[in-house]
């Protein structure tokens, strides 16, 4: 593992290259400067962090980090997080100070699993527990940006009627026009992202400058929204407001330890959630030009990244799917891009606030709304349910638990959810009775196949691992047909599908061993694979087995005990 990947990459770097990371770079930036502001909002702090978090942590994950066109920065689905865990602090703790140290732990987090090499912890999140969490992390999202799209103060409970009457005193207060900047700025949104290419295309647009327009349609409704207020004067709409500038301070302020033990689990889960999606989006893009991703570099890269975002004032980082998107169909070609993306906001923070002052928070709220809207994937729970029920559970679970408990409660239900599922379907694993199919040495299921069998030999192959879960299963089955078939003197466990035996599972077989003898049925073992007839060989099992045998195949033990 290298600890710069950059260097790898940077050796064979050229003019066009760094004409596609330019051009990359530039548009990236224009997508991350509106939606770097709204994603500060959406995490309860002001816009200005959302632009501090976009500027020191991609470089220093251009220098860590083994995907050349991720691109990182402040995400919705850690926004939220950082939005909830900020709401149940006390009314003394600064939210600026606490997200800041959130980034932090989640920074320590994650680099601590690097350097312990757990890169594949993500697989330990199954799809289905990360899609009923993005579906709902995106729906409380939506909710959380009604108040900013609408323009009415959110109630202190979320009951229907309470709502209601808060819509309704916003609207008359702001007589609407709020709700009107965000209407027209959400269907712009969705025209630019479906129909606007089309329509510049016929307007004998290149398609490549057409598509670059539509990716633009953030910082058109900004300006024009920023525009319409200034000139019309509309003091009753709600906008971002005065923006610190300049380039963030390097610093670090401690609240109390007791604040920072409330923080660590919500830390830890946003550098978790972040790392996966993180991931998911690197391995997509490096798959379709043959590169490798290494997962333990890359947590060592985001720590980095999330340890960088809290020393320069910002908050928790990760790959974002749309930036990354937007990045690569750019041009990017390696992380320069994500430093001119970069080196082109801290300009903007620099020397440019002022001018983002009148930007309406209904637009950014449109520019949100309209960004996780993407993350509801109806299609896919559908599928995964007919495919198979548990997940399709799991998914309904996990979404109502986020909804209902909250983010942290509702991941962990939706993990735990999945823990079990496997332990059930380990616990009853596949066991076939199987039969040789005629004119070949192949055996299968019997009730698959027209098979060949004899009356004298029962063959058992078991689909699973043998562990403390299962082997108990197995043995009842064993037993079963024992009972049921009294012409059985032989009985061959096909162990082709077993990667390991543990110690409670050793246990069971020299108890089948023993029942087996008591029957005057002989055991044997077939088709084992090199690494568990290694641990094998270190036990009595084998010696206990005799009369019975190791058979290389089936087809072996087959020819011999007919």
């Amino acid at each position: 593992m290298t600890l710069f990947p950059i260097r790898n990459w940077i050796k064979t770097y050229t003019k066009d290259d760094f004409s596609g990371d330019l051009v990359a770079g530039i548009i990236t930036a224009i997508l991350l400067v509106p939606q770097g502001m709204a994603f500060g909002i959406l995490a309860g702090l002001p816009a200005q962090v959302g632009l501090y978090a976009s500027v020191l942590p991609p470089i220093i994950y251009a220098l860590f980090g083994t995907s050349r066109t991720l691109a990182v920065g402040p995400v919705s689905v850690a926004a939220i997080m950082v939005a909830q865990t900020l709401s149940g602090l006390p009314e003394t703790v600064s939210a600026l100070d606490a997200a800041v140290i959130m980034a932090f732990l989640s920074g320590i987090t994650l680099a601590v699993f690097g350097l312990l090499r757990f890169g594949s912890i993500a697989n330990f999140m199954s799809h289905s527990v990360l899609l009923g969490f993005t579906n709902a992390a995106a729906l409380l999202i939506i909710a959380s940006q009604l108040p900013n799209l609408i323009g009415f103060q959110k109630p202190k409970t979320l009951s229907p009627d309470e709502y209601a009457i808060a819509i309704d005193q916003g609207i008359t207060a702001n007589h609407g026009v709020t709700l009107a900047i965000g209407g027209v700025c959400i269907v712009f949104l969705l025209f630019a992202s479906n129909g606007l290419i089309k329509v510049l295309t016929k307007m004998k647009f290149q398609e490549r400058i057409a598509q670059l327009l539509s990716r633009c349609a953030p910082l058109f409704i900004v300006i024009a929204g920023a525009f319409l207020v200034s000139v019309g004067e509309l003091k009753f709409v709600n906008v971002v407001g005065s923006i610190q500038g300049g380039l963030p301070q390097l610093k670090l302020s401690i609240p109390s330890i007791d604040i920072v033990l409330q923080l660590l689990p919500a830390s830890v889960l946003i550098a978790l959630v972040g790392y996966v999606e993180s991931v998911s989006i690197s391995k997509t893009l490096a798959n379709r030009h043959r590169q490798a991703i290494d997962t333990n570099q890359e947590l060592l890269a985001l720590g980095a990244a999330n340890f960088a975002g809290g020393l320069s004032g910002g908050m928790p980082v990760a790959g974002g799917f749309s930036r990354t998107m937007v990045n690569y169909a750019a041009g990017a070609k390696t992380q320069i891009a994500s430093i001119i993306t970069a080196m082109l906001v801290g300009i903007v923070a620099l020397f440019f606030t002022p001018l983002l002052e009148n930007i309406p928070k209904a637009a950014l709220a449109a520019i949100i709304i309209v960004a996780v809207s993407k993350l509801i994937d109806v299609k896919s729970i559908l599928r995964i349910w007919r495919y198979d029920v548990f997940d399709g559970v799991i998914i309904l679970a996990t979404t109502a638990s986020v909804l209902i408990l909250g983010i942290e409660e509702g991941l962990g239900i939706g993990i735990a959810l999945s823990f079990v599922t496997l332990a059930l379907r380990a616990a009853k694993p596949h066991v076939a009775v199987m039969g040789r199919v005629r004119s070949s040495e192949h055996f299968r299921n019997i009730n698959r196949h027209d098979v060949e069998t004899w009356p004298n030999l029962l063959f058992l192959r078991v689909d699973e691992n043998l562990t403390f879960a299962n082997a108990a299963f197995l043995e009842s089955i064993a037993a079963n047909y024992l009972a049921k078939e009294e012409n059985i003197t032989d009985v061959i466990l096909v162990l082709s599908s077993v990667n390991t035996i543990d110690s409670s599972a050793l246990e069971v077989l020299e108890r089948m061993l023993e029942s087996a003898r008591e029957l005057k049925v002989r055991l044997h073992l077939s088709d084992i694979k090199g690494p568990v007839m290694d641990k094998l060989e270190k036990s009595h099992l084998l010696e206990l087995l005799n009369p019975g045998k190791v058979f290389l195949s089936a087809h072996q033990a087959a020819e011999e005990l007919k």
